[in-house]
């Protein structure tokens, strides 16, 4: 999947988002309830974030990969149904950057993309729409395979009204476990 790699992508970039990848996510998007996901795939997405309370308001893909996504281009979006976008869209650029642009243009849209993509010239035209970047690291992006992918992922909030400087907000680790006191 990755551009260190000697797989073949997948048609569209069809990769059904890694539970793993919304973890770190989730403490960013707290006054986010309702989202609406216009990448949705096979559903993925929208079923991690509504095991923790968020509730979709809209699912969509351009070809969609279950019966209750509904057919639909997200670059030719005309509003956003909830609180924001939330969605792991192609990671192609041309595609990607007509996603981001017109769905950021709509409502705050918080993008899984690579991490490299903001290092690039191409990224010049978006980026200052770039509100926070929340790192993850590698994700593993095939279930049951050995090993994750080569790129380093991070979600991106895009929102086209934005005049803040970008938050960068690096990876944490994961709470130790408590231990058991005896009484």
């Amino acid at each position: 999947m990755g551009k260190r790699s000697t797989f073949e992508r997948r048609e569209r970039d069809y990769y059904p988002t890694p539970y793993a990848a919304i973890v770190p996510l989730l403490p960013h998007i707290g006054d986010v309830q309702r989202f609406d996901e216009p990448c949705a795939g096979d559903g993925a997405l929208v079923r991690h974030l509504e095991k923790h309370g968020k509730i979709c308001t809209g699912a969509s893909d351009i070809e969609p990969q279950s019966a209750d996504i509904k057919c639909a281009d997200a670059t030719k979006r005309p509003d956003c149904s909830g609180d924001a976008f939330i969605t792991n869209p192609p990671w192609s650029r041309p595609i990607a950057h007509k996603i981001i642009e017109r769905l950021s243009d709509i409502a705050p849209t918080w993008i899984l993309f690579d991490a490299d993509w903001m290092h690039t010239k191409q990224s010049t035209n978006l980026i200052s729409r770039c509100q926070k970047i929340v790192s993850i690291g590698r994700l593993k992006w095939i279930p049951g395979s050995k090993m994750t992918g080569k790129d380093n992922c991070v979600w991106m909030l895009f929102d086209s009204n934005s005049i803040r400087p970008t938050q960068f907000c690096g990876r944490t680790a994961p709470p130790a476990p408590r231990s058991k006191r005896r009484a």
